[in-house]
């Protein structure tokens, strides 16, 4: 278990009471994935008895959260894309600024359920969740929404800052497409791109969703590993997609082949036949393919060798 790293006793005090009165208010929607390292989970869904549409909200505090930073937040839902996950995403994120400094989370899963609510009254999306279950129950996802396994994970927590602007530097980072992959009517196509800061990934990851075929992709996984030179330590993350434990499995590779400052993301579009555990050697088999193309490993044997051998391999740095 993770030692809890607290920035002052204020904080710590303030998480405390935060987390036992969100436990008391949403009883079983409010999940404990580990206390230790501050990292809850929060089941929303736009209507108590005849839900529509269902989101999970997965929460990381810092150790200086509420006074200095914000939550570091992941929504998981099958039909949440593109236009929507960022509109989303926005509204949170405007939600923190103007309550800079005090618990935020009531608000927050509050907007969320309103996203919900607003969505699922709407024509045009009502009918989006039931098309994604008939494709994620190929793989046998209960109807309710999967939380990921944070457990394996090594997630750096500390001033994770998504929800600054992008700056006018910033510049939208090359992607590059990979050779897709067919089995059995599925395909899978993995894309990359060099990334050194958070806000790079959440462009890549915009661009990425404005087309329409990508966006319309039955899960999109994505894992990333940028490498902190002033703390000597890695910020990495991952996303599902719906696609339980794809998304672990995907930056447990990144780490195993030891790359750093790389977004890499598999899209696969299901195509009505069952696939099994070989759904997730395609998604890896995807990865590799393009990380050795691109230099991030030196071979494709020492890339296919690395996880059984423990063996590193020659990473590329992103200047």
């Amino acid at each position: 278990m993770a030692n809890i790293n607290v920035g002052n006793a204020g904080d710590l005090q303030s998480q405390i009471e935060e987390v036992e009165a969100l436990s008391s208010i949403y009883g079983d929607e409010w999940c404990v994935i580990d206390e230790a390292a501050r990292i809850f989970c929060i089941k929303i869904t736009d209507d108590i008895d005849y839900p529509k549409l269902k989101a999970c909200l997965q929460i990381i505090l810092p150790h200086d959260y509420p006074s200095a930073a914000p939550p570091v937040y992941q929504i998981n839902a099958a039909w949440l894309r593109g236009p929507d996950r960022k509109t989303l995403s926005n509204s949170l994120e405007e939600l923190y600024v103007e309550n800079t400094g005090e618990s935020i989370l009531y608000l927050w899963v509050e907007k969320v359920r309103e996203f919900l609510l607003e969505k699922s009254q709407s024509t045009d999306t009502v009918e989006q969740p039931e098309v994604r279950k008939m494709a994620t129950e190929e793989e046998e996802v209960a109807d309710d929404v999967e939380m990921p396994d944070y457990r394996n994970l090594k997630l750096n927590k500390e001033n994770v800052h998504l929800f600054e602007n992008h700056s006018s530097d910033e510049e939208l980072p090359h992607i590059k497409l990979g050779e897709t992959i067919t089995e059995r009517r599925s395909t899978f196509q993995p894309h990359l791109a060099p990334v050194v800061t958070p806000r790079q990934v959440r462009m890549v990851l915009d661009k990425l969703f404005e087309n329409k075929k990508i966006a319309s992709a039955t899960h999109n996984i994505y894992a990333y590993r940028i490498y902190c030179e002033e703390k000597q330590s890695f910020l990495q993350d991952c996303e599902d997609d719906g696609e339980t434990a794809a998304g672990g499995r995907l930056l447990h590779l990144l780490q195993i082949l030891d790359v750093r400052n790389v977004l890499v993301v598999v899209s696969r579009w299901y195509g009505g036949i069952l696939l099994g555990p070989d759904r997730f050697k395609h998604i890896n088999n995807s990865a590799r393919n393009i990380l050795v193309q691109e230099g991030y490993t030196s071979s494709a044997d020492e890339a296919s060798k690395a996880g059984g051998k423990n063996k590193k391999s020659k990473s590329k740095k992103t200047k």
